[in-house]
């Protein structure tokens, strides 16, 4: 396989674990909604909280590794 076909491989997986990133979060942050507005457990909202913040910098890197990957495509 040519360089930039792998690349361009790399860039689509990158893509598809942003989208589970993204659905995870938002699935943790309805769960931790639903806990406050119940008011029912203190340690699984701030467990939420750190999932989504964990989440937050997973997505972040993918995201910085994803613009990497995209600039190495016009070198080669």
């Amino acid at each position: 396989m040519a360089k930039i076909d792998e690349i361009k491989e790399e860039i689509g997986a990158i893509k598809t674990y942003l989208g589970f990133v993204i659905a995870f979060i938002i699935t943790i942050g309805a769960g931790s909604a639903k806990v406050y507005i119940d008011d029912s457990s203190d340690l699984l909202l701030i467990l939420g909280i750190i999932g989504i913040l964990f989440l937050a910098g997973v997505f972040s890197s993918l995201v910085k590794i994803m613009h990497k990957k995209i600039k190495s495509l016009k070198d080669i």
